[in-house]
């Protein structure tokens, strides 16, 4: 009987973070959604948007990096569904494929090294924001 509730209790586990990380993943993909639609216009367009998106996700990875254990529920819920879901690579190699399609090489270089300079600022940041914040022990989660 101890053998059928060993891989019962792995199950519970795996549905729980799934469902964790879907219900990170929703509010992310409608923040993205909305960067576009709302402050695309007024930031380049879907590009500017991709990348205050992808800046704002590496921030707070960079952040939950820092005192969390790799899979604790708010790494599940906010790293790995909400950020997952609001940052891009394939958004962003996509602009910088398009970029180059358009004859705009210097332009896909500048938002190549913008987007990986400022990006890993922004995690880096967020680490030690957070390991400022925290004094490099793990929090009570």
């Amino acid at each position: 009987m101890a053998r059928l509730e060993r891989p019962d209790r792995r199950l519970r586990f795996e549905l729980k973070a799934l469902a964790l990380v879907a219900s990170g993943a929703v509010p992310g993909a409608l923040l993205r959604w909305q960067l576009v639609e709302q402050l695309g216009p007024q930031i380049g367009g879907a590009r500017g948007a991709n990348l205050l998106a992808n800046l704002a996700g590496c921030l707070l990875l960079g952040f939950l990096s820092g005192p969390l254990p790799y899979r604790s529920p708010l790494m599940l819920l906010l790293g790995i569904g909400f950020c997952g879901s609001l940052t891009t690579f394939s958004g962003w190699i996509l602009d910088l494929a398009s970029l180059q399609q358009q004859g705009q090489g210097l332009g896909g270089l500048a938002l190549l090294l913008t987007s990986l300079g400022l990006g890993l600022l922004a995690a880096l940041g967020g680490r030690a924001c957070s390991r400022r914040l925290f004094g490099g022990r793990k929090p009570q989660i």
